[in-house]
């Protein structure tokens, strides 16, 4: 008698997201759209890139676009809010009105199983699966699949020929 092989998780809607509210994220909202993935931090050096992923959910929102914050506190110990205050942060300072997760971890044994799928569908520098910092983007395809890993240090505005690409790609 064979033995069924467990199914092969392929896309990032195989992972359940819990939002900073509480509630599960529907991915069936973000099927079919281009989605960016980020770790973010309310106290890092790289917070104000909150503004230009804000400024990318604008623009391209309406095309098919949506970014994702996965609030995560490994780095420095640079997110030490709870959601509230995290999501009162982003919002008050940022004007953000993307989806934040709760906060979660993205390396190491309590790491969220999302975040460690991405890192070994791109790795980042030097081949290396863990993420370094926050900050770190994946961008997702129509499909689910993950399509590429950014570096903290790329800004949300060195995204947007990607973003417009994928999104001009099905017209």
């Amino acid at each position: 008698m064979d033995t069924p092989h467990p199914t092969r998780v392929t896309t990032v809607y195989d992972f359940p997201v819990i939002l900073i509210d509480g509630t599960p994220l529907n991915w069936a909202d973000y099927r079919g759209k281009i989605v960016l993935l980020v770790n973010t931090a309310s106290e890092c050096g790289f917070t104000p890139q909150l503004a230009g992923l804000q400024q990318l959910q604008d623009e391209y929102g309406p095309q098919g676009f949506a970014v994702i914050g996965f609030p995560c506190n490994q780095f420095g110990q640079q997110e030490p809010g709870n959601g509230d205050e995290i999501q009162g942060f982003c919002h008050n300072r940022f004007h953000t009105t993307f989806a934040l997760s709760q906060k979660i971890e993205v390396n190491g044994p309590h790491a969220d199983p999302l975040w460690l799928f991405l890192q070994t569908e791109k790795t980042g520098l030097a081949g290396l699966a863990a993420i370094k910092w926050n900050f770190t983007k994946f961008l997702i395809g129509r499909d689910g699949g993950v399509l590429a890993r950014f570096a903290p240090i790329t800004s949300p505005e060195k995204l947007t020929s990607h973003i417009a690409k994928l999104l001009n790609q099905d017209k």
